[in-house]
């Protein structure tokens, strides 16, 4: 069983019906003033809201580890760029380079100034555990508190069928987690049982449901999260 302490947590779903200040609406989203306007220019939709929802969990000038998690990042960029080709057109190298799976990642490295470690887990049939595990080992190893940063957006209709397509809005979740400190104590432990809670997407989402509801047992996939 592995213990954490959410500090606090900042969401976008702009689909999601409920009121909460700790939810970000498409019209109140800012992006932070320390971030250029030259890299202000290079943010798309998914990731400005990826900005302002982490940054709502950082103080002032603060750097963390962050661990990123996203099914396909912005797999509808990389399509993009397919047709273009397809079209016999000339690919921008810019475009390239902010298609690939960590691209929101380096982007905020750079406007944050932040050196610390970062990862972006690419998830499978794990859902959204994975990233919990690679934030709590770094706890483990002395951090004292980590940035968890979850989004997807939904997959262009050229994927037509399960297990894609299965969210038909985006949304993106920034937690701060630490093994002390006040907060929503949580406990993340491995099932003997194996659900289909469905790919990353769909868990992020039942996740933030369970952040704003009083459940106090969360089951998704080979993974149970528990309310201290």
């Amino acid at each position: 069983m592995l213990d954490f302490i959410v500090l606090n947590w900042s969401a976008w779903c702009p689909d999601l019906d409920v009121s909460d200040n700790r939810l970000i609406t498409t019209d109140n989203m800012t992006i932070p003033a320390t971030v250029p306007k030259m890299l202000q220019r290079r943010l798309t939709p998914l990731a400005r809201a990826v900005f302002s929802v982490a940054d709502a969990c950082i103080n002032e000038g603060e750097v963390l580890p962050v661990v990123f998690s996203s099914a396909h990042g912005e797999l509808s960029k990389s399509l993009a760029m397919l047709q273009v080709i397809q079209a016999g057109e000339e690919l921008s190298p810019t475009a390239f380079s902010l298609s690939v799976h960590n691209a929101i990642a380096g982007l905020f490295s750079i406007a944050y100034h932040n050196h610390q470690e970062i990862t972006v887990i690419a998830s499978g049939q794990e859902g959204i555990a994975p990233a919990f595990i690679d934030a709590l080992g770094i706890l483990h190893e002395g951090a004292a508190a980590v940035l968890i940063v979850f989004y997807d957006e939904p997959v262009a209709d050229f994927y037509p069928i399960a297990p894609f397509n299965l969210s038909a809005a985006p949304c993106v979740l920034a937690l701060r987690i630490a093994l002390n400190g006040e907060g929503l104590p949580l406990s993340l432990c491995r099932s003997i049982e194996s659900r289909d809670d469905g790919e990353h997407s769909v868990q992020l989402r039942t996740l933030l449901k369970f952040l704003l509801a009083d459940e106090q047992v969360l089951h998704l996939g080979n993974w149970v999260g528990c309310r201290k």
